[in-house]
């Protein structure tokens, strides 16, 4: 059984090393990772705005930072203007990557915005891999800014109500429950 709560000072060591696993993942295939930025990124869960997925035991799988709306600044007046959650600092545990978990973060923010009288989830993400992978999780590429050197992809997904219980992504797990 997967849970998804709100991180608390107590999380940051968990998440600190689940984000070390995945910089190990990622280097290993030689993409950039976010090494340099482990405490802070792990300090986000003491700061009130960070959910942690964790996998009943104690374990953190995951982790994602939620904001009550999308940055204005990456995003249209009428688009900003639209009730949305914002994900981003989304990371997951590799050795737990057959379950999916990022996936069902996605969902629970999904279900989430819907229950809270939100339209969108929206998330922005600078690899075009990634903003493949969250394409496939049924959020639609809205545009692509430049940034200094980089490309932004900004992406964005309908809020609707999901039985989070009868999903059926992950095996052998009983289901995504918020506490």
């Amino acid at each position: 059984m997967f849970t998804m709560r709100p991180a608390t000072g107590g999380d940051v060591s968990g998440v600190a090393a689940m984000i070390r696993a995945r910089c190990d993942w990622m280097e290993e295939r030689g993409i950039p990772s976010w090494r340099e930025s482990v405490e802070d990124l792990a300090g986000q869960a003491a700061r009130g705005a960070m959910w942690v997925l964790g996998d009943g035991g104690g374990r953190t799988v995951g982790c994602t930072t939620v904001l009550p709306r999308a940055p204005a600044r990456d995003w249209t007046a009428a688009e900003a203007a639209e009730p949305s959650l914002y994900l981003f600092s989304t990371a997951t545990d590799p050795a737990y990557r057959e379950y999916g978990p990022g996936a069902l973060i996605a969902l629970w923010a999904v279900d989430r915005a819907a229950r809270s009288g939100r339209c969108w989830v929206r998330r922005g993400c600078y690899a075009p891999a990634l903003a493949r992978y969250y394409e496939r999780q049924g959020f639609t590429l809205v545009r692509q800014e430049s940034r200094e050197e980089l490309r932004l992809y900004l992406l964005a997904r309908r809020a609707e109500p999901l039985d989070l219980d009868v999903l059926g992504i992950v095996r052998d797990c009983a289901g995504l429950r918020e506490h």
